[in-house]
């Protein structure tokens, strides 16, 4: 699958939509689908790591910094950004590169294709989720009193969620990947199936 610019810019737009859309309320209705963006973006954008990344991480901090400072807090004294907030660079990374990696085994839309999804899925959110959750739980002055055990019922309490939330978004993005992948090959036959009525 070779995407043109485009459909690449038109890709990064969707996304940055979607992520804008659900990262302003972390908690709502419509969880927030950051980690799932940033796992499509790898699979779609892969080769545009260099642009698209950084675009998305800066669109990530801006929706903070907007809904926080729209609280009427301060930005830099939010719970939420601490020493661990710069740990969401590697966080977000791990998606990126779990994206790719599907990208890269991907052949076609079939089991070893899903097999793929899930393995690639749950083993960069896992990562993601240690890696963000580790930095702010040891780092961040919100745990008072960190230690192993409170950071392991800390990770039990939080990793079935985020990973719940994300397997939903790349679940929907699955199928509308095979509905317009299929809606593609449709419109690709239907000139031939004519030339050959003719």
């Amino acid at each position: 699958m070779t995407l043109t610019k485009p459909q690449q810019a038109g890709i990064f737009l969707v996304l940055a939509v979607i992520m804008a859309g659900t990262r302003i309320n972390h908690f709502g209705a419509l969880p927030d689908a950051s980690w799932a963006v940033f796992f499509a973006a790898g699979f779609y954008l892969r080769g545009s790591m260099r642009w698209a990344f950084p675009l998305l991480m800066a669109l990530a901090v801006l929706v903070d910094f907007l809904v926080i400072n729209g609280q009427g807090l301060d930005f830099w004294s939010h719970y939420c950004v601490s020493a661990a907030y710069w740990f969401l660079l590697p966080a977000y990374a791990a998606m990126w590169a779990g994206g790719a990696l599907l990208r890269a085994r991907s052949h076609g839309l079939g089991l070893r294709t899903l097999g793929w999804l899930c393995v690639s899925l749950v083993g960069a959110a896992s990562v993601c989720f240690l890696v963000s959750n580790g930095s702010f739980y040891w780092l961040s002055d919100s745990v008072t009193a960190p230690s192993a055990s409170g950071w392991l019922q800390n990770m039990a309490d939080w990793y079935l969620p985020y990973l719940r939330t994300t397997a939903a978004y790349a679940g929907a993005a699955a199928v509308v990947h095979l509905i317009g992948a299929r809606w593609l090959r449709g419109l690709a036959e239907a000139p031939l199936a004519s030339g050959r009525r003719g």
